[in-house]
Formats: structure tokens, sequence, C-alpha cells
């Protein structure tokens, strides 16, 4: 979908997907920090786990008609990460991390940890992908006709051409130490956290370090699109440090240390994080003018009105991470994120007004609903619904007896009050209290 979201490592997970639907065009869904604001790069110790041995009761037996083509052939490589192929997990869909969800014409499409991919064509019945190529994270999904493109860890891009049954590795770029300092890219190897499907040849995907890359060709070619126009240097410069060596209250003599008690106090102004020039990219979505926005770290946004040609950095309200975004027609659209913060604006991020969600936790994945309505979800099982555009949002909060209060990554509704929810305890359904 188009929006968008561990005990430390697969919170962090779900803060790094993104999940952005838009209403009227073909939508896939955003990212980072359920409790920590900080963004990662895969985990080794899932993406390098070794071979899990295929379990039959994984692919409950599906009808005729859902059986999944011969898997695809692996990809070519002769890197032993590259290589590995998603883990099947018995009962995965109630106890994977699964992090987005999105429909294709004939299935529901849901992604989560060490490649796995679940489909179901009744909304409810769910089973595993028996080859996905990869053992990455995946972080988001977008799905439209029979097209359908998952990204995650190692900067993975997945492509499927049969509604999500069968997937070929159109992008992989596992993280390798530099020979040295000037070859150093901090792109390389980094998640993708969203992904936006424009048409059957056409998408963006998007991640950490404003990393974005385009496909007009189906995805036989990706190319690197510079949205911020510069990439900060990580280390120091050499003159500022050397002056703040000059400067240094902090001695050490033959009588002890002296320093200057007053060099421990932190004004309120030293506690302003500057502007991040490579901010990390969490969601992207297209409104109904056909704009493109992005919401991404420390409150910053961007959009583009000509196809993602030009982009124009803008900055919210809210100066905490925004974790996904809503589109409507026109320019309309709602930004959610950290702290239960959302915003919503009619003129593609000139104006804002703030929405009221009741909730001080965060917001890791929504979904439109007709006349302006949405639903959000969270951390702690939170569920954020408000009816039509002129409804007061209301809150309740989604729990099982076997999952507890699960975060919760992404949602999709399936009509009237019934909405799918994925999480950190897999997949499962629930309703909405109030109409």
């Amino acid at each position: 979908m188009n929006v968008k979201q561990s005990t430390a490592g697969w919170l962090v997970a779900i803060a790094l997907c993104g999940a952005t639907v838009a209403v009227g065009a073909q939508q896939p869904s955003p990212s980072p920090d359920p409790a920590d604001p900080s963004k990662v790069a895969s985990d080794p110790a899932v993406d390098a786990a070794p071979e899990a041995t295929p379990d039959p009761a994984v692919d409950a037996t599906p009808p005729a008609a859902d059986t999944a083509p011969p898997p695809a052939a692996p990809a070519a490589t002769t890197d032993p990460v590259a290589a590995l192929r998603s883990e099947l997990m018995p009962n995965a869909a109630t106890q994977a991390l699964i992090l987005d969800i999105a429909e294709s014409d004939s299935r529901a499409i849901a992604v989560g940890e060490r490649g796995q991919i679940l489909v179901s064509e009744s909304r409810s019945d769910w089973r595993q992908v028996a080859d996905v190529p990869t053992r990455a994270t995946l972080t988001a999904v977008a799905a439209g006709g029979k097209t359908a493109w998952a990204v995650g860890h190692d900067g993975v891009i997945l492509h499927s051409a049969d509604g999500g049954l069968a997937w070929t590795v159109q992008r992989i770029d596992v993280q390798r130490p530099p020979a040295d300092d000037e070859e150093f890219d901090p792109r390389q190897g980094v998640p993708l956290l969203d992904v936006l499907m424009l048409d059957a040849q056409r998408a963006i995907a998007v991640g950490a370090y404003s990393l974005m890359l385009r496909t007009d060709d189906g995805g036989a070619t990706w190319r690197r699109v510079d949205v911020t126009g510069a990439v900060a240097d990580a280390a120091p410069d050499a003159a500022d440090a050397d002056a703040d060596a000059d400067t240094d209250t902090d001695t050490d003599t033959d009588e002890g240390d002296a320093y200057d008690e007053e060099s421990w106090t932190i004004s309120s102004d030293e506690l302003v994080l500057d502007e991040e020039s490579d901010p990390h990219f969490n969601g992207i979505v297209r409104t109904g003018s056909g704009a493109l926005f992005i919401v991404a770290e420390r409150g910053a946004a961007f959009r583009s009105r000509d196809d993602g040609a030009t982009w124009e950095r803008l900055q919210l309200p809210y100066p905490g991470s925004m974790f996904g975004a809503i589109a409507y027609e026109g320019d309309h659209l709602i930004a959610f994120g950290m702290r239960g913060n959302a915003f919503e604006t009619r003129d593609l991020g000139d104006t804002w007004n703030t929405l009221d969600t009741g909730t001080d936790l965060s917001l890791m994945g929504g979904a439109p609903l007709p006349g302006g309505g949405v639903v959000l979800v969270g951390a702690n099982g939170i569920v954020v619904h408000r009816a039509s555009a002129d409804a007061a949002p209301a809150t309740q909060v989604y729990s099982t007896e076997a999952s507890g209060t699960p975060v919760l990554a992404s949602v999709l509704p399936r009509g009237g009050a019934d909405l799918i929810v994925s999480g950190e305890k897999g997949l499962g359904t629930t309703r909405l209290t109030q109409q």
C-alpha cells in the first residue's frame, strides 16, 4: 500500500516502513521510530540467517486456481547474502513481522521480515509464497492490476507480473565496507522504505539518506533521482575541529583536572537540531491532482508538481518524523507520524491544520476512507478513525488474546467497518466501533 513503520530491532523495522494510499490513483504504501527516530540498515542477523528447511505446513493446499507457478530461477549472483531465499515460516500470517499490505486485482499481498510474502484471494485465509528471491526484510509493497513491486532492506526491489504469486529481483545493493573513506557512500546498502506505483511501467522507491530510485520501463532499469540537491559530509571539517581544540576549557595539569563548569550547561537553542541535508524518506504518495509528496524525518517534506522533474522542500508544523501520508482528490493529503502527530493540507502543503488524533502513540500506517475519512494505526494496537472529512476522530485499541496489543504497521480497509491490520504479530482483522 501507499502509506508508511522492536523490542528494538523489529520496532525500528516497523518504523522504517512506509504506507501511503491515494484515492482515485494506483497507490502503493510509509517509516522510522516507534521508540527512536533513528533508521537502520539491513540486519545481518536476519539477512544472513541460514536457509530454512521448507515446511509443508506453511503453504496450505490452496484451490487449484490459486496454485502459484513454479518459482523463477534465482537472479545470477556470486554474493552469498544476495543469493539467500526467503524463509518459510509456519503460521507466518499470525507470527511474523508483517510491515505492509496492498491489493492487486485478484488478491491481497502482504510483506515482512526475512523476505516473507503472503497472499490471499479471500482477504482472510493467507498463505506464504513458497519461493521469494531474497531474505531481506521487506518494508513496503505496491500493486495494481497484475503488477506489483516490493522493496526493503539491502535496497532490494522485487517485481511480480502475476499479481504477487511469483517474484524476481530487479535490484539489490548489499552493503560492503568501502576500500577507503573517499569511496564511502551513505546510500550504499541502505533500506528502501516505501514504493509508489504510478502505472505498470513506472514506479518510484524511496528510502534512507534521501535515496530515490525511479523506473519508467517496468523495472528493467532503475535510476537515482537527486531530490535534495546535496549530501552532507558526515566527517567534521578539519579546520573547525582544530578551532574547537584550541578553545577547549578542559586541561590536564600536574595539579589535577581543571574545567569550566559553565561548559556543561546546554541552552535550549543548542538542543535544536539542524536541518538534515539528506533526511530519510519515509513515505511517498501521489495526490488526485497528480502531484507527488514525500514525508521524511525531522518534519521535512518534499513536493513535485511536474511528475518528479523538480522538487521543493517544505517544513511541517511538527519537527519530528512523519512516517506516512494518505492522498485524496486534488491536493488534499494527511501526513502522520511520531507521538500521534497528524496534519492535513488541501493545498499540497502551503497550509496545514492539526488533526487531533486523541493519542500520543506513534502512528505507523494508514488508509483513506470515502468522503475524506481516514484510519490510522500504530503503537500499542492504537487505531484512529475519522468517518468523514467533517467527523471528529475516534480511537480504539486492537487486541487479541494471543498477541495482546501489538504494534501495527499497516491497515487495509475491506469495506464497511472491517479492516485488515498487520504488524509485529502478523495479520489480523478488526472492526471499527464508531461509524
